[in-house]
């Protein structure tokens, strides 16, 4: 919560914002009464308005306004070529999904262009140390819930989603959508008791709000309304995204439903299944090499892209630095330059031609016995899908706001923007809607007010933690796998093959992670002790040969520790 002297002065900033403003309230457009006024057309806002027509005593008790300054009718026709997908994808989680499904949407959704998720391989790029999370080990851990679970989450483009809120939304005909118009400014009205937010638009209407809700992204013109102060950074990492298009997985390998990341010093590297012969690319890198990335032709980032999930680190290093002063010199890198570069470090780490390590390898007939750890080699890039954007950490001080910027309330990036290594942006934006939307619907039952500030915060207690808890744990990961000083490595390293032998421990987390398909399942109490029980037992199996830890760091997780170790030695080794 702020302190006293900060709330002051947010309080006597908004006092002049009013002031300034308070000309343009008394003007002689008569406002549009409206009780939910939502800022944004995204998912986080199509979602929330989705769910409010999702039920008839909403429909018939609340009118919602939703704001965009987009072209709608673009998304509501998006049609891709068959085979081409968006290059902005996102896992949606068994819970969000859940929640989509219960307010009706996810039936609008092109089951064709989604992809489940039954696997992650996660691995560190100096080390090697490897761990899994499988469908598997949610079987196996026997936590109360997660035993009918489909998939661990589906990948789909941000499109479909859309798309298919907005069919839902048409569907119900409860939503008043206001797009292609901007927000010009929010003034609060001047009445004795407190007025509500004026939210007037670009056509020169006005919408008097009940509840104002910020789904407007993270420069928020809502959250700037509320005076609500946030805290953050920008990261020294860009995000390179785009479409890759590979060969399908042989008869003799499991389908393409594997996401694979590594983390390199220089940021992680995300290959994410949307189709046998297509998958999605996240990968966070240096500013100077994303750049020097996406100005070279498509088959230099194909390459590098198999190689960043294949040769040591010393190579890859080298590698960068050579893309980068080629392109600055104005002699950018070709592909087949590139190629014979590859080709060259792969003979120097005696990497086998006929391994799936080498991108040399044979695709076709009997897979290489490593082939499943590792993705498909690209061979080529969806035309027009690589692009890069930066990456921020920042999280508002509160969801809800209070004394001159009362009656409004953050949801999704409005609220927080967290760094995508672990693929939980949306599904946190999702979850705030979810909150939300219920302590909406319990006002609404109990005849209270939806703008009050007792009907927002159990919203505010039930998701500013469960946010914090997920951002700065993937702050922490981004943070921990940027350093290279051996000690660290190897410590981080141990823990990620202790880890991969706890099969509940792994499954407790892909619980936290919205595997179970609610998140109102059981409860905290009941989860905890299962996974203690369960944890504990699998800890003492596998300790059970170690003695001290000079003597048994061989045994404590078998050849898991030994790969640490090669691994370690083979990232120094030119």
């Amino acid at each position: 919560m702020l302190s006293a002297n900060k709330h002051a002065l947010r309080l006597a900033r908004h006092a002049r914002n009013v002031s300034y403003t308070s000309s343009r309230a008394a003007s002689t457009v008569v406002p549009q009464e409206t009780d939910v006024v939502i800022v944004g057309g995204g998912p986080a806002g199509l979602a929330l308005a989705s769910a409010l027509s999702s039920q008839p005593i909403l429909r018939n008790t609340l009118k919602v306004s939703l704001v965009e300054a987009s072209d709608l009718d673009k998304v509501r026709g998006w049609a891709p070529p068959s085979g081409t997908y968006s290059n902005r994808v996102s896992s949606i989680t068994n819970a969000s999904q859940a929640f989509l499904g219960e307010i009706g949407a996810w039936a609008h959704v092109e089951e064709g262009r989604t992809c489940p998720m039954e696997e992650i391989q996660v691995w560190d790029g100096l080390s090697d140390a490897r761990v899994t999370f499988s469908m598997q080990d949610v079987l196996a851990s026997h936590l109360p819930g997660m035993e009918s679970l489909p998939q661990m989450a589906r990948l789909t483009e941000n499109l479909n989603l859309q798309r298919a809120l907005l069919r839902h939304l048409d569907s119900t005909s409860a939503v008043e959508l206001f797009d292609k118009v901007k927000v010009q400014s929010i003034q609060r009205e001047e009445r004795e008791g407190g007025g509500w937010p004026l939210v007037h638009l670009s056509d020169g209407r006005v919408l008097r709000a009940r509840l104002l809700v910020g789904a407007d992204g993270f420069n928020s013109p809502v959250r700037s309304y509320a005076g609500i102060q946030s805290y953050g950074w920008a990261y020294d990492t860009t995000a390179i995204a785009a479409t890759m298009v590979h060969h399908p997985r042989t008869s003799f390998q499991t389908p393409n439903t594997t996401a694979y990341q590594r983390f390199l010093p220089t940021g992680p590297i995300a290959f994410l299944p949307l189709s046998p012969t297509a998958s999605s690319l996240v990968w966070s890198t240096k500013p100077n090499l994303a750049k020097a990335l996406l100005s070279s032709e498509p088959g230099v980032l194909a390459s590098m892209i198999n190689a960043a999930f294949r040769l040591p680190e010393v190579s890859l290093r080298y590698l960068h630095n050579l893309i980068v002063d080629s392109a600055n010199t104005g002699s950018p890198l070709d592909a087949q330059q590139l190629r014979e570069e590859i080709s060259w470090r792969e003979r120097s780490h005696s990497i086998d031609s006929r391994s799936a390590y080498s991108l040399a390898a044979d695709t076709t007939g009997v897979p290489p016995v490593d082939a499943d750890a590792l993705p498909p080699l690209v061979t080529d890039i969806q035309p027009g899908s690589a692009a890069s954007f930066p990456l921020r950490f920042n999280h508002a001080d509160e969801y809800i706001g209070d004394g001159a910027g009362a009656r409004t309330v953050l949801v999704g990036d409005a609220a927080h923007t967290i760094h995508p290594l672990a693929g939980q942006g949306l599904n946190m934006g999702l979850g705030d809607v979810e909150a939300l939307f219920h302590c909406i619907q319990k006002a609404v039952h109990t005849g209270g007010d939806i703008g009050s500030r007792t009907a927002l915060l159990p919203y505010a207690r039930e998701r500013y933690f469960e946010n914090h808890k997920i951002m700065a744990a993937c702050d922490k990961l981004h943070k921990l796998y940027s350093v290279t000083s051996e000690p660290i490595v190897w410590a981080r390293s141990v823990g990620v093959e202790v880890l991969n032998e706890l099969d509940s421990v792994k499954a407790a987390l892909m619980l936290n992670a919205g595997s179970q398909s609610s998140r109102r399942g059981p409860s905290r109490t009941q989860l905890g002790a299962s996974f203690a029980a369960d944890g504990v037992e699998s800890l003492a199996r596998t300790m059970s040969g170690v003695r001290t830890l000079t003597e048994g760091v061989g045994n404590m997780v078998g050849a898991g520790v030994q790969r640490v170790l090669k691994g370690l030695s083979n990232s120094q080794r030119p």
